[in-house]
């Protein structure tokens, strides 16, 4: 009699392997894309919106927002910013866990989390729904942008697994191959958020499945420092700030339609 060996999170393959952990990574696989770089002196990330249409009220996201304005990043805490690929109805479960996680932190200990811990809480998490019975993975990879006194600027990626790494530069979601190959040629070392700003946009511009790049397919955000309070401030752009960096890197794209009408 054979014997489903993808029926349940806890039951491993005769090659060892888990499938619905795989199942959970090639869901993830065909999400909006999630692309980070880590700087010398901030970290930048960007996000691919796949909820897009003309009746979509959008009113709020114009007011900007830490998280609840968009889909894909959210700000976890005062010093950690979080980009979403996968299931975004998961994705709010675990958000909401790390924000709690790193409130009590701060409630305990009277300082920011640091930001390879939040990591480790949520992979924690995430490495329980692999191992006990009746439950399924968390389809959602993240990648944690971050600052800490300990480590200073810090890029992570975790996935269903709750497997956890640090990157200079990673992608996570749709066409991640060809993002981490162009990443690959382009990232230096000593780069600058002035310069990873335009690396992000110009990958981001490559590996969207979508025809034109404006503010209404994607999300950005920034951690540097405070030049004042040397404390970690996060900036998550609105969407007009969003088309002036696109026109600033010679990367807005019109609207097919728009194009046909100037014609």
């Amino acid at each position: 009699m054979a014997r489903r060996y993808d029926s349940r999170t806890t039951i491993f393959s005769p090659e060892g392997r888990l499938y619905q952990i795989e199942y959970a990574m090639e869901a993830i696989s065909h999400a909006g894309t999630v692309l980070g770089v880590l700087a010398k002196d901030g970290v930048v990330l960007a996000a691919e919106k796949k909820v897009t249409g003309k009746l979509l009220d959008l009113s709020s996201a114009k007011d900007g927002g830490y998280g609840g304005s968009g889909e894909k990043i959210y700000l976890l805490n005062s010093n950690v910013i979080g980009g979403v690929a996968g299931l975004t109805a998961d994705a709010n479960s675990l958000i909401n866990f790390a924000r709690t996680a790193a409130q009590r932190h701060l409630l305990t200990y009277n300082e920011d989390i640091p930001v390879e811990l939040l990591a480790q809480r949520l992979c924690d998490m995430k490495q329980g729904y692999t191992q006990f019975g009746g439950l399924r993975p968390f389809g959602v990879s993240l990648l944690y942008a971050g600052y800490d006194p300990h480590y200073h600027f810090q890029l992570y990626h975790s996935d269903p697994s709750g497997n956890y790494s640090g990157w200079k530069a990673t992608c996570i979601g749709a066409n991640n191959g060809t993002a981490q190959s162009l990443l690959k040629q382009e990232y230096k070392d000593d780069i600058e958020v002035k310069d990873a700003i335009g690396l992000v946009l110009r990958t981001m511009s490559k590996t969207m499945d979508s025809t034109t790049l404006g503010s209404e397919k994607l999300e950005f955000a920034v951690l540097t420092l405070d030049e004042v309070t040397k404390q970690p401030k996060a900036k998550i752009y609105k969407p007009a700030e969003i088309n002036a960096l696109l026109l600033a890197e010679g990367l807005m794209k019109k609207d097919e339609d728009t194009e046909m009408k100037a014609a």
